[in-house]
């Protein structure tokens, strides 16, 4: 077992991330795909707006005389290509990894993504329907990710064991990451990745938002799987399961040119509106330009508990706000109504482009 233990530890490809200095990486642009999501929209031409530009694929591939043979594929669950530019330099970074394998593999051919372009690897949190794609990922790409490609989490939770009221919800294979040879980076607080982008660090909870906690987690390493007893706050172990806090959670955030903040938030179990205001706090930027992502405002959260949110973002006046994955249909709706010309659906193979 301690051997398993240092196998796990993995000291030597185990490191904090780069912390955030005092000004924040700023890029001339960045471009992000949906490559997994819960739905897909099709046949809508290419749209421009003020600092932005949609492009939506329009189909599988299609033949006079056969069915399509190979078209993207919707799921429960989120991942996200975010490629930025600033002046001549290129970065590329995937962020979250869907809920199966084999939809994250084929919509990253489907999307004609090169893996081995990636210079970094974000995990949002330790939900299956963000990492469960990733060991799948890691299998068919071995020796075509960089070498010691960082691969950023929010801190030791995310590595817990976790179950919802259904059952067994899954638990971040680190051996995994360590056997492809990617870097575990920790990232607690706000840090820089890939020289581009950065990280919110904890997200502080505070204000009206009171996310739901769908889960519950368990401190301890069981047949190799879950996380240290001694890097996580001693009052979460309990030898039990005890309700989720999401303390890990952490957003990616980029500073485009001239248009502010671009903040893709994953999933927002801490709230979607402290998440953005981690990214102004650690970026110390309060325009934001656009919030990308899940937003968890689901049932049972009620209407008013909805506008709310929904004037929380008012007062932000972000220009964009592009919710998918667990956003809930009800907060679409109602958002539509307040704020028609900022708001815009994620899809599976959807590219926003913002800034230049």
């Amino acid at each position: 077992m301690t051997a398993l233990i240092g196998t796990l530890a993995g000291s030597s490809r185990t490191a904090q991330a780069q912390e955030l200095a005092s000004k924040a990486p700023e890029v001339d642009s960045v471009a992000v795909r949906i490559v997994t999501d819960n739905q897909i929209i099709k046949w809508i031409p290419t749209e421009k707006r003020d600092g932005l530009t949609i492009e939506r694929r329009p189909g599988g591939n299609l033949s006079p005389d056969a069915p399509p043979s190979v078209d993207l594929v919707a799921e429960w669950g989120l991942s996200m290509h975010a490629e930025s530019r600033r002046g001549n330099e290129v970065r590329n970074i995937l962020v979250d990894f869907g809920y199966q394998p084999q939809t994250l593999l084929n919509n990253i051919s489907v999307l004609k993504i090169d893996p081995a372009r990636f210079d970094a690897l974000v995990l949002s949190h330790g939900h299956y329907d963000h990492f469960g794609g990733l060991v799948g990922f890691l299998s068919v790409n071995k020796g075509r990710l960089k070498k010691g490609l960082p691969f950023f989490v929010g801190g030791e939770d995310c590595f817990c064991m976790r179950q919802t009221a259904a059952g067994q919800y899954g638990a971040l294979d680190r051996k995994a990451i360590l056997d492809a040879d990617l870097s575990l980076m920790m990232a607690e607080g706000p840090a820089i990745v890939a020289d581009h982008a950065f990280t919110t660090g904890k997200i502080a909870q505070g204000g009206f938002e009171k996310p739901l906690r769908p889960s519950s987690e368990k401190v301890g390493i069981v047949n190799g799987f879950g996380c240290f007893p001694d890097k996580v706050p001693a009052a979460k172990n309990t030898g039990s399961f005890i309700p989720d806090d999401f303390e890990h959670e952490v957003g990616t955030n980029f500073v485009v040119k001239g248009k502010g903040l671009v903040v893709l938030t994953s999933c927002s179990h801490r709230g979607v509106i402290n998440t953005i205001k981690q990214a102004q706090a650690a970026s110390g930027i309060q325009k934001v330009h656009a919030v990308i992502g899940g937003f968890h405002i689901v049932p049972p959260l009620t209407d008013e508990y909805i506008r709310q949110v929904i004037a929380a973002f008012k007062e932000i006046n972000p220009d964009y706000l592009i919710p998918g994955h667990c956003a809930g249909e009800r907060f679409y709706d109602l958002v539509r109504v307040e704020m028609p010309d900022k708001v815009i659906h994620a899809a599976v193979g959807a590219r926003f482009i913002f800034g230049a």
